[in-house]
Order: C-alpha cells, then structure tokens, then sequence
C-alpha cells in the first residue's frame, strides 16, 4: 500500500469513527427517554490504543439510578403481562438489527475496549445469538400440571418473572455481556436496569437504542452510566423493589455484592473469576493444541475470565508444544484493533500493563524462563508484548492470580493425577480445556476437574444454548441455555382440591 493509499484509509477510517460517534446518545436511558444526569454530570471515555478521548457520556448519581429502578418498577407489571411471543417478537427484531449494524457494533468495541475488529465482529455474531437463542427460549418455558399422588388434589407449577432486575456487566466483552443479561431477562418478563463498566459504556448505549428502534416499551430496560458504580447500585441493592441482581467481574467485587444482596434475600447469579487450567497431555494431537492454545490465551488479548490461565503440558510433549506455541506468539502482530492484520490489541489500562509487569517480574525471580515478550511495548496506548514463559514455578503469582493479558505461562507434569491435582489447586473453578486423543481419560477428567464447564480439544466453550458458569469461588448461577431463562423466573406451586380430569 503506497503513503497515499494509506493516509485516504487512515482519513476514511477516522470519519467512519466520528460520525459513529457523533450518533450515538450519551445520556441515561430511563423510562424509555434519554436524559442528562442529575446537575449534567459527564466523564470521558478513552480509546486505550492511543489514550484519546472518545466522547464523554452522563455520570449518574444514586438519585438516578433511583429513577431508573422506578421505571423499572412502574413496567414490571405491564411487562410480566405481556404474551410471550410478543416478548419473542421484539427480541428478534432487536436481533436483526444488531445484525444489521454489525460492523457499528464491532468498531464501537474496538474504540473503547481495544479488541481487535475481527474479533469484535466475532463478539457480534456471538452477542446477538443471545437474543435469538431467549427470543426462542421465552415461549418454551414450560410449568408442570399432575394429579397429586395421594389421588388428594391437582399440582400446578408456574414459573413467573422474578421482578425487576439489577445488571452490572464489566469491560472485556461490551455486547455479549449485555445481550447475555438482557435477553433472559426480558424473555423471562422481567424489567431491568443495566450498569455497564465505566470504561466501556459506548456498546451498551448503541444496543440500547437498537432495543429501543425494535420498540421495547418504556421503562422495560433502563440504562445508567457512571463512574461511580458501588455507591450508585447500593441505594438500588438495598431497595425491597429489586429482586433480582447479576454480576458479572472479579470475586473480590462479587463477594461484596453478594454481602449487600444479602439483606434483602435476593436472588443473584455471579459470574467472577477464572484461573483456568489448559492440559496437554502425550497423546494430544499437538497441533490442535496449540491452535487451541493460541485461540484460549490469546482471544481478546487475554482478556477473558475463560482464557487459559496455567498450561500444564505432559513432560514427553513439553519441549514440542513451548516450540511450537513460541513461534506461534512471536508472530502475533500487536496494535492498534482497527489496523488490517492485529491479533493483539492494548490492554484496557495502565493498571492493566502494571499487574503484568509485576506477574512477569515474580515469575523471573522463581526461576522462570521468558521465551518471547515479557515488557510492555512503547505508547501512546497500553500494549504489552505477547509473552510465553516457562519453567515457572509453584507459587509462582501467575499460576495463583487471574492474569487477564497476553501471557502463556507452562509447566510441566508428569501424569494424569497430577495434572488433575494441580488443575483443581485454586479457589477458583470457571473453566478447564483439555487435550487428549484418550477416550476413557476425557470421560475422567469431566468428573475429576472441579469446574463448570470443560472443553476437550477445544480452546473455547462458551455457546448461548448452553449453560456458562462455574463452581467454587468462580460463581453462582448460569448464564446460556434454559438454565440461563431459569435464573430470571420464579417457580410457583398452587393446590387445588379438586382431583385432574
């Protein structure tokens, strides 16, 4: 590409990039109207690849967040009301339209998350399956009518919407996250307001105003903004209207949480952290499992409760996978998300790049190798290289924390119960993935592993026809599937004297 062709790209692209911008609302959404917030309280939103301000949107107050629980509050019974298939209907269209607006949605994700734009597109297609997979879902949820036992009376059982809803999304994955909330929620019957992270919240705002183009009915769902997220969901949490509250983000957060959902007995669903283990055994087809490698360490830059956190590798493999795994990660073109060619993008702050450091920095003084990486890259913008590490330590900070980054950190193992042993040492237990062509040991290790959800031969597991969630300290709940429309109704049982006919 010539010096010409590349600055007329580089202007297209950053016309394409305001007029995207400039369309967008970047008020609250309540009771179906976009509003400033209280005294027009605003804050920026940065572009991590290069520290630009984007746009600034509306920083709401408790007071609003108030607001939008009571227009969450006024629809619920309208809402509940509403047929099924209606409620079908409408996310459907909402579906089609975010289809529709796919490469808005992708670029949008990649400005303010910094992914790179064919994985936001990949995030598109996979969010917006969330709202066909409810749209098909909702009318399926069935109850249950049967004679009683004793031959004493008829058995009914109802599942109804719980009620208004609370849902906090974080940063790493703008629309699915939402779409994944959302769409149960409203399948379900239920009203909602939905805080999304403060350092992504453009994503948020557009499907917002898809939901609102698809012709969701005011109050339905209501969207607040803010910087200061613990103090405006408290006065939200602790208000007997709400009855329902999903989060998605750290354990630290979610325990918090949970401790203030607690007084009013509400139901939560919690989606926290991941230390995922990746194994490699002898019999693994090695190829396949560093293309599987690649796609669970290195998807969204590493930046996913599901990634790949330890990789134990079977010791007659090791020294073949690290070789082979490196070459792979030294060619990894790292940049800015809208560059033709980047797998790599920033990471979303400097905190981001200083816990890294800090990871590597431990892992060294352990006695760890750096194959490749290991330091973070030049600015503007918060890159790091992509990093393999071995030899690393038990101990070690990058085996016990969640890493969220471009970093590959091996060691070894010598058979199948210690690989087991080793994968199920932590609080945490989201997901696993392992590689083997052994029939028998894939059937022991989906009982052996202690976590929710297990890929075998695959680097990624997540599916909205299927349930996402984990055990132990990784959370409660499940997210996907009919398990995930189930966390949004409740079940109701009536006696009636007179026997079935």
């Amino acid at each position: 590409m010539t010096q010409t062709e590349t600055q007329t790209r580089t202007q297209t692209q950053a016309l394409q990039e305001r007029r995207l911008l400039d369309d967008l609302p970047s008020g609250l959404y309540v009771g179906g109207r976009w509003r400033p917030a209280e005294g027009g309280a605003e804050f920026e939103v940065q572009d991590p690849a290069t520290g630009a301000c984007l746009t600034r949107v509306a920083d709401a107050s408790p007071a609003d967040a108030m607001a939008a629980l009571d227009a969450a509050v006024a629809a619920a019974r309208s809402w509940a009301g509403t047929p099924a298939r209606e409620r079908s209907d409408l996310l459907m269209r909402a579906f089609t339209l975010v289809r529709e607006r796919a490469d808005d949605f992708a670029l949008l994700m990649t400005l303010e998350m910094g992914k790179p734009l064919a994985e936001a597109r990949g995030e598109v297609a996979y969010g917006s399956e969330f709202l066909r997979w409810f749209a098909e879902e909702g009318p399926r949820a069935a109850g249950r009518h049967l004679a009683a036992p004793g031959g004493d009376g008829t058995i009914t059982v109802k599942r109804l919407p719980v009620g208004p809803c609370l849902l906090v999304t974080p940063w790493n994955f703008p629309l699915a996250m939402a779409t994944r909330k959302v769409a149960p929620a409203l399948a379900a019957g239920c009203t909602a307001v939905l805080k999304p992270a403060e350092l992504t919240p453009l994503t948020t705002l557009l499907l917002a105003r898809v939901l609102e183009d698809a012709g969701l009915p005011p109050g339905v769902l209501n969207v607040v903004t803010t910087t200061s997220g613990p103090e405006v969901c408290a006065p939200v949490i602790g208000d007997p209207r709400l009855r329902k509250l999903s989060f998605t983000g750290s354990t630290l957060v979610g325990r918090a949480l949970l401790r203030q959902a607690a007084d009013g007995v509400l139901r939560t669903s919690m989606e926290l952290g991941g230390n995922a283990p990746f194994l490699v055994f002898d019999d693994a087809d090695l190829e396949a499992a560093v293309d599987g490698a690649m796609v669970a360490k290195f998807r969204n830059s590493g930046e996913a409760c599901t990634a790949a956190n330890r990789f134990l590798v079977q010791e007659g493999i090791a020294d073949a996978f690290v070789e082979r795994v490196t070459e792979r990660v030294r060619g990894l073109a790292v940049g800015r998300g809208t560059e033709p060619g980047v797998r790599v993008g920033p990471l979303i702050d400097d905190r981001a790049v200083a816990r890294l450091v800090g990871l590597v920095d431990d892992a060294v003084r352990r006695g760890a190798r750096v194959r490749c990486g290991g330091a973070p890259l030049p600015g503007p913008g918060t890159f790091f290289a992509p990093t393999v590490l071995t030899d690393v330590a038990p101990g070690s900070r990058v085996l016990v924390e969640e890493i969220f980054g471009p970093l590959l950190a091996v060691s070894t193992f010598a058979d199948e119960a210690e690989a087991v042993r080793r994968a199920n040492d932590t609080e945490f237990g989201l997901v696993a993935y392992a590689y083997t062509r052994d029939l028998d040991r894939t059937a022991r290790l989906a009982e052996d592993l202690d976590t929710g959800m297990t890929g075998i031969n695959v680097g990624a597991v997540s599916n909205p026809a299927a349930p996402f969630g984990g055990v132990k300290q990784s959370g409660l709940g499940r997210e996907g599937g009919a398990e995930g429309l189930a966390e949004y109704q409740e079940v109701r049982y009536v006696l009636d004297a007179a026997p079935l006919r």
